[in-house]
């Protein structure tokens, strides 16, 4: 199976596969795998993937999503930048919509040129960890899955690869 790197192609196959995509979910949630036992199945996916993408290549988390920031991560950006947190808070950030916390006032982020964080070393939280398939309980953050099929292409072809290696052809239609 080759991997698709293009972020716009990868767009549309994403939206595209949207059904087929959330099915799977339902197929995970319900499929006689321990948790343990599919966590290492996406670990060993997404270690072959990643290996093959370089994200300083596409950028595209930092372009259009806008991660929820930590007290903490607002903290250390600030502290890294050489200014106060409520400058920081007054020049960077707004109010996130849907919980508490902030997020960068304009998309892309702030802070990404040329495809690369000039706050690397500072990083958010969120930003270190996303996509997250490294982590534990995968099967209890598929809907999140599901929806950075479209951004990541890191996600996508992890997606495709499990489709592929769990779920038989009868399941996908």
């Amino acid at each position: 199976m080759d991997i698709e790197t293009d972020i716009q192609r990868i767009t549309s196959l994403a939206k595209i596969k949207e059904d087929e995509n959330w099915r799977f979910r339902t197929f995970l949630k319900s499929a006689d795998l321990s948790i343990r036992k599919l966590d290492s199945i996406v670990r060993e996916h997404y270690e072959f993937v990643a290996e093959r993408i370089d994200c300083c290549t596409c950028a595209n988390c930092c372009t259009v999503m806008r991660p929820v920031l930590s007290t903490r991560d607002i903290g250390r950006m600030a502290g890294h930048l050489q200014i106060s947190r409520k400058a920081f808070i007054s020049d960077y950030l707004k109010a996130a919509d849907d919980e508490p916390g902030y997020v960068f006032c304009r998309r892309p982020c702030p802070f990404l040129q040329e495809k690369r964080c000039v706050l690397y070393d500072a990083r958010p939280e969120v930003c270190r960890s996303f996509p997250n398939l490294h982590k534990r309980e995968f099967v209890f953050r598929l809907i999140q899955v599901v929806e950075n099929c479209s951004v990541c292409p890191i996600v996508y072809n992890v997606m495709e690869r499990l489709k592929l290696h769990l779920w038989s052809r009868r399941h996908r239609r």
